[in-house]
């Protein structure tokens, strides 16, 4: 029986772990050829270690023992050239461009007045004009196609102004912005335009982000914004691959414009 992607070519940004990774698998599951694209950079600005090359090996490995193809190349979202380049190689060796899952994001936990200029560049670099050159990128391959869909990775962070994220929250807020403009411009082209919010994901960002139960403890009228509705701490990635799936399969032809949650009831209350 023919996945549910099958056939289909899907660009990952971030896909050297995490979320990335998870989605890069559960799409090859589904029948779908890899453009694997990650940074394999740290950052003075984040207080976690950012995903290795080695772990970009990984994820190769892993869609490959699927019999799926895939192209990987390390190239930076904040870099427009080098990641069309790369973009480029990866349809020119798998045919073509389908789906565009814009993944690639760093986070940091601090009050306002620790948010440093390097901390605010960085995250609105990566996961705002990273997101943004990541469609300038894959754009010209979809429209050769004729359709296609763009799955913009945001956050209940995108909904919800939580406290301590300020330039994740201000960030993730403007990869709806380019979702809903996005979305009305190229419907006429057949290229639908989505972002999915997930709530904490069981991955390395979310482990690498110490210091919010302490300051939640500072004040504790903060502490619900964060809670989920149902009884669950985190979510696991695959539980985000299974939205991106969804949004990139034609079982969500006519989803365009919709900032869907898989939150569990995180931005419900």
């Amino acid at each position: 029986m023919p996945g549910r992607v099958q056939g289909k070519i899907a660009l990952i940004t971030g896909a050297a772990r995490g979320q990335g990774r998870s989605h890069a698998v559960r799409l090859a599951e589904e029948g779908a050829d890899i453009i694997a694209v990650d940074a394999c950079v740290d950052y003075d600005s984040v207080g976690y270690a950012m995903a290795t090359e080695a772990d970009l090996d990984q994820t190769v490995k892993e869609v490959e023992a699927l019999d799926r193809r895939i192209v990987s190349r390390v190239a930076d979202v904040r870099d427009p050239a080098a990641l069309a380049a790369a973009v480029a190689e990866g349809v020119d060796q798998l045919g073509g461009l389908d789906v565009v899952s814009v993944n690639a994001g760093i986070c940091t936990v601090q009050p306002w007045d620790k948010v440093t200029p390097a901390i605010w560049q960085d995250t609105l670099d990566v996961c705002l004009t990273g997101a943004w050159n990541t469609v300038v990128a894959a754009l010209p391959h979809l429209l050769a196609r004729g359709s296609g869909s763009i799955v913009l990775t945001s956050s209940t962070a995108g909904i919800k102004g939580q406290p301590f994220l300020t330039p994740y929250v201000a960030a993730k807020h403007g990869v709806v912005g380019i979702m809903k403009s996005m979305a009305n411009e190229l419907a006429q082209k057949c290229i639908r335009v989505n972002t999915v919010h997930p709530t904490g994901v069981n991955t390395p960002l979310l482990a690498g982000l110490g210091g919010m139960d302490e300051l939640i403890g500072l004040d504790p009228s903060t502490g619900g914004i964060f809670v989920n509705s149902l009884p669950i701490e985190f979510v696991e990635p695959r539980d985000i691959s299974n939205a991106v799936l969804f949004l990139a399969s034609d079982e969500a032809q006519y989803v365009t414009g919709l900032e869907m949650t898989v939150d569990a009831g995180c931005t419900n209350r």
